[in-house]
């Protein structure tokens, strides 16, 4: 059973029909509720848990094929992007009459976890409501959204498991520094990070999607760091001999909103299915081919001021990092002194050239790192302002 999709023309569909209900970058059990009464007849949805503060966590089901596949969003709450991929792609494949939506449904069968950490989501933080990292409990299971996740896939029994994150505008790909819009893993099974069997199927997924992906982001494909850790999910379910594929959502020049960012991941997702229908996958190099995926590193960050004389420091690079602050239901990008150095191996995904000038304002700026940073005059002249909901060039 084979599918043959346009991945242009399916990027022209998602920028035309994604799920315009969900954008920016808070994402809550409350705003993907009410699409669940939307869905296609096709998918299934039901309550399988309830978290630390007793919000549902739910699992939606679609197709009817042997293949199992099982995907979760949001183990870490504020990282929001792959969720509504999720939704965008839950769109796509209640399309009516597509021979290729056909193929994928008589042969898989995915479980969806959409939102497993809802308090975590709620609050836009990593954590869940009692302060535990989802992602490092797949032993102890201490925390009920752990449990959830484990008793489906004990249950379920998936072949492929696609752990969904994101990732912060800190990650680059290559040299010279472009951003890590997407990156993948197919993480170790032990500490040796063994190429085995399982790995290798992760890897074919990941390279399909890579491929396609050089056609619209050449370049800002990642390898994420493959440092085993068995408090990990994506570790242990790799250890259990499920094929796991770790996605990360990470950062487009501009788009802080992470809504280009989103059709990249909306792509991949009907990349890594297309892929699964090929029954008979070689898996002969896969490893070299993953293996030229360039590392991620952490080359960027958000604003580099360059050339700037401070007070009693002399002429030095400052970098400026937003921290994102839930405030009154929305996120705002709060800009803090991040480092003070000669940052010429750094690279900002916006850059300001001090000249070497003395800043004459804001007068009560220390320099520290953790400083916040609104906007400065340089020689009197017209103040640059960093606030990402003041600058509409950012």
């Amino acid at each position: 059973m084979t599918a043959s999709f346009d991945y242009n023309q399916l990027l022209k569909w998602h920028k035309e029909n994604k799920e315009s209900s969900l954008h920016d970058r808070y994402i809550t059990l409350s705003r993907i509720a009410p699409l669940f009464q939307k869905l296609d007849d096709r998918f299934s949805f039901e309550v399988i848990g309830q978290s630390v503060e007793h919000r549902d966590i739910h699992k939606i089901t679609w197709g009817k094929g042997p293949l199992k596949v099982l995907a979760w969003s949001q183990m870490h709450g504020n990282e929001s992007t792959t969720t509504k991929a999720l939704f965008d792609l839950f769109r796509y494949l209640s399309l009516k009459n597509d021979k290729n939506i056909e193929a994928l449904y008589n042969a898989l069968h995915i479980v969806f976890i959409p939102m497993l950490n809802p308090d975590g989501a709620e609050r836009f933080t990593r954590l869940n409501a009692v302060e535990v990292d989802l992602n490092r409990d797949a032993q102890h299971l201490s925390q009920p959204e752990s449990r959830v996740l484990r008793g489906i896939f004990d249950k379920f029994k998936p072949k492929y498991c696609f752990n969904l994150h994101g990732q912060r505008t800190i990650f680059s790909v290559g040299e010279p520094a472009k951003p890590a819009t997407v990156s993948f893993l197919s993480p170790a099974e032990e500490k040796k990070r063994t190429v085995t069997y399982s790995r290798k199927a992760g890897m074919a997924v990941i390279n399909a999607m890579n491929s396609m992906l050089q056609q619209f982001i050449p370049g800002q494909v990642g390898r994420y760091d493959d440092g085993f850790n068995e408090n990990c999910v994506g570790d242990t379910f790799q250890m259990m001999g499920a094929h796991t594929v770790l996605f990360e959502a990470g950062h487009y020049p501009g788009d802080y909103k992470r809504d280009v960012t989103r059709q990249y991941i909306f792509l991949s997702y009907v990349r890594a299915f297309e892929y699964l229908l090929d029954e008979d996958i070689k898996l002969d190099g896969v490893d070299e081919a993953y293996m030229r995926i360039p590392d991620n590193e952490k080359k960027f960050t958000d604003i580099i001021i360059r050339n700037l004389k401070l007070p009693k420091v002399g002429v030095v690079d400052v970098a400026v990092q937003y921290e994102e602050k839930l405030v009154h239901g929305e996120i705002q990008f709060i800009p803090r002194i991040h480092k003070v150095a000669d940052l010429r191996y750094f690279e900002g995904h916006r850059e300001v050239d001090g000249k070497g000038c003395k800043v004459s304002k804001p007068s009560d700026i220390q320099w520290k790192e953790g400083d916040e940073l609104n906007e400065i005059t340089i020689n009197a002249e017209i103040p640059t302002t960093f606030s990402l909901f003041l600058d509409k060039k950012l």
